[in-house]
């Protein structure tokens, strides 16, 4: 009987939308937040790690971006969506640590610990393998700006116009950066 009763108030948690989860935190269900966490955890840390290359800088970036976003609920516009003003939260966080610690020292960080490669006969995923981390070496090369936008686009697939509101830009400005940027990462992959 109790597992019945937790299975529904879990499955009415999960059709709750975000704003009536937040309003339920607000009203004093402190525990409806981690819906919210489990919901974009994924998303947020991707979001970090590919802005920062470090795996550990993201872990604490995506950790306090939900801290962050949980002392500022009071704070949240129903109007918008939940995730791009938690993105918009884990953005600022990243700017400010990138400020402090260049991209170019947590390039060398990311690539310092990769493992050793073994030897192969050639199949072809070692090609493959270096084309990645070639990728991930030159986006990490890139402005802070060009980069965050290509990797709200493309990793985290978001629409140019939510990626204009997470970064407080134009959508054209945003186009911008993109076209610039993957034009940047295409010469930087034939260097």
């Amino acid at each position: 009987m109790k597992q019945a009763a937790l299975s529904a108030a879990t499955g009415g948690m999960n059709q709750k939308t975000d704003a009536q989860i937040v309003a339920e935190v607000l009203h004093g269900n402190r525990g409806a937040y981690a819906h919210l966490v489990d919901k974009y955890k994924g998303p947020v840390f991707n979001l970090a790690l590919g802005m920062t290359g470090n795996y550990h800088d993201a872990e604490d970036l995506a950790q306090e971006t939900f801290i962050r976003a949980y002392e500022k609920l009071n704070l949240f516009d129903e109007d918008r969506k939940f995730f791009t003003w938690l993105y918009t939260i884990g953005i600022n966080l990243i700017r400010n640590h990138l400020k402090k610690k260049r991209a170019e020292t947590s390039a060398v960080k990311l690539f310092a610990h990769r493992p050793p490669r073994a030897p192969s006969g050639g199949t072809g995923g070692e090609a493959r393998q270096d084309d990645v981390l070639g990728l991930e070496k030159a986006l990490l090369r890139l402005k802070p700006e060009v980069r965050q936008a290509i990797i709200l686009k493309y990793r985290q697939g978001l629409t140019f116009e939510e990626v204009a509101e997470i970064t407080v830009s134009s959508v054209s400005a945003v186009k911008m950066r993109i076209y610039r940027g993957l034009s940047a990462l295409k010469g930087m992959m034939k260097e």
